[in-house]
């Protein structure tokens, strides 16, 4: 079979005529972009296929609610991030753990060490929540998956130069919101050194 060929909005129009092989080309461009971005999301590659999968059955189900054919990529993008985001908050409600298993994970620091990184660990968590979608998802592909400014922007469609602005604004951000908390202890402990 001989892969099709044209723009997003030609196989948009193909596929609403009912051209199974349009779709099917639709698929082949964007598998690897709907993996990244449910990857990013997920942080498990099993789920982050799973999570491609299933945007691609609801974006052919839906298919008819793409207004801007020649914008496919956009529209179907934020379908992979809107299902992402429900398995992982499905997930999140279905692990909570038994609390003789949080006492098993304390560390061997004690308790106020444990409090802590819970602590920190809440912070972070809060002030990652609290970025833009965008911003969120280039702060965890650069700075948790490792990936590079030209790979961030290839998945997720812009500039190199934007992948990094948005990384700098996300990380300001971030600075912003943690340094009340934690602005003075970090000087305590660099005046303590000099």
């Amino acid at each position: 079979m001989t892969m099709m060929s044209g723009s997003d909005g030609e196989l948009v129009r193909q596929a609403l005529e009912g051209r199974t092989d349009a779709f099917a080309a639709l698929v082949a461009r964007y598998l690897r972009a709907a993996y990244a971005v449910a990857l990013a999301r997920t942080g498990d590659p099993h789920d982050a296929e799973d999570v491609a999968q299933d945007a691609f059955v609801v974006a052919l189900e839906r298919i008819t609610q793409c207004r801007e054919p020649d914008r496919f990529a956009g529209w179907f993008l934020e379908i992979v991030r809107t299902r992402a985001l429900n398995l992982v908050r499905a997930r999140t409600v279905r692990a909570t753990a038994p609390l003789e298993s949080a006492a098993e994970a304390a560390s061997e620091g004690g308790p106020e060490q444990d409090a802590e990184r819970a602590a920190l660990r809440g912070d972070l968590l809060d002030a990652i929540a609290l970025l833009d979608p965008v911003r969120r998802e280039v702060l965890l592909l650069h700075d948790v998956e490792g990936w590079r400014h030209g790979e961030i922007a290839a998945r997720l469609g812009f500039a190199e130069g934007t992948a990094r602005y948005h990384l700098h604004e996300a990380r300001r951000a971030m600075r912003e919101r943690l340094a009340a908390r934690y602005a003075a202890p970090m000087e305590a402990m660099t005046e303590g050194t000099r």
